[in-house]
């Protein structure tokens, strides 16, 4: 796909890139739920590395923020409103993607939600709009953005699943059976739509510091407990998804399709870890 030629968010002049390993200069980005967390870290790493970034979120004054950051250091970015549950702001925010910034070769679905409760107590209307949001706005949004790349015979998508995919977060209500969803979401894009040159991957977090999780950090020792409970002994940042997400959407990885990559200090592997064995390991508090 050639790259985009955009012209109302150009930029005088193009920063100094690294990426050519990347090979994603010149190319447009999508990244939903961009305005703050973890999609506001994928959307710097792509504006780093050259490539043009649409800023997808409900929440359009923090992208639009966001797009003026971008833009004060040289990038090409354009903020976008939509609600990803809409079909109807779906399209337009693609139909507006395209305008302002040429044919999209790269997706990252991220935008998402959690609403708490218990399975014999959270709403059905939070249970719906968690599935609407974190499932159907996947599918919503590989339609509408995807169309370009099946066009092209060429492009990436990746969606930002969740640990939670593979291991039930309780009281998080249909978080984690939505998560589940977009797993097999990816991969049934893979196999559908790998044939016609664009492929479909996910990434799973781990514990992320994000604005939404800060507060948690400030009670003592909460940092330090979480941190135990990895491999790495650390909790993620933002950035830390930024370089997987970069390389799946890059050619570096074309041979990458319907994968999915862990992406959390190595939480899932300290299982046994966590079991209480006399005279190996400390058994958990309580």
């Amino acid at each position: 796909m050639p790259p985009a030629s955009p012209s109302l968010e150009a930029p005088a002049s193009k920063p100094q890139s690294s990426g050519s390993w990347l090979g994603l200069e010149g190319h447009t980005c999508v990244v939903t739920g961009a305005g703050s967390g973890i999609g506001a870290g994928i959307a710097r790493a792509f504006a780093a590395i050259g490539a043009n970034v649409a800023l997808v979120d409900l929440n359009l004054e923090a992208a639009q923020a966001l797009a003026k950051e971008l833009r004060a250091q040289g990038a090409v970015a354009k903020a976008i409103g939509c609600d990803v549950a809409n079909e109807q702001s779906v399209n337009d925010a693609a139909a507006a993607t395209r305008d302002a910034l040429g044919p999209i070769s790269v997706l990252v679905n991220n935008a998402g939600l959690l609403r708490a409760g218990s399975l014999d107590t959270v709403s059905i209307e939070d249970w719906n709009l968690s599935i609407a949001v974190n499932l159907t706005g996947y599918l919503l949004c590989a339609r509408a953005f995807g169309r370009d790349m099946l066009e092209a015979n060429k492009g990436s998508i990746v969606h930002v699943a969740s640990i939670a995919a593979l291991n039930p977060q309780t009281g998080s209500g249909s978080y984690s059976p939505s998560k589940a969803g977009v797993l097999l979401l990816s991969r049934q894009l893979a196999s559908e739509w790998g044939p016609r040159g664009v492929r479909s991957n996910a990434i799973l977090p781990g514990m992320i510091r994000t604005a939404l999780s800060a507060k948690f950090y400030e009670e003592p020792g909460f940092e330090a407990r979480r941190s135990a409970a990895t491999a790495s002994r650390r909790i993620g940042e933002p950035d830390d998804l930024a370089g997987s997400a970069l390389f799946l959407a890059s050619d570096r990885a074309s041979y990458v399709n319907g994968a999915e990559i862990l992406v959390d200090g190595g939480l899932d592997c300290m299982l046994m870890d966590m079991v209480p064995r006399p005279g190996f390991n400390a058994t958990p508090a309580a």
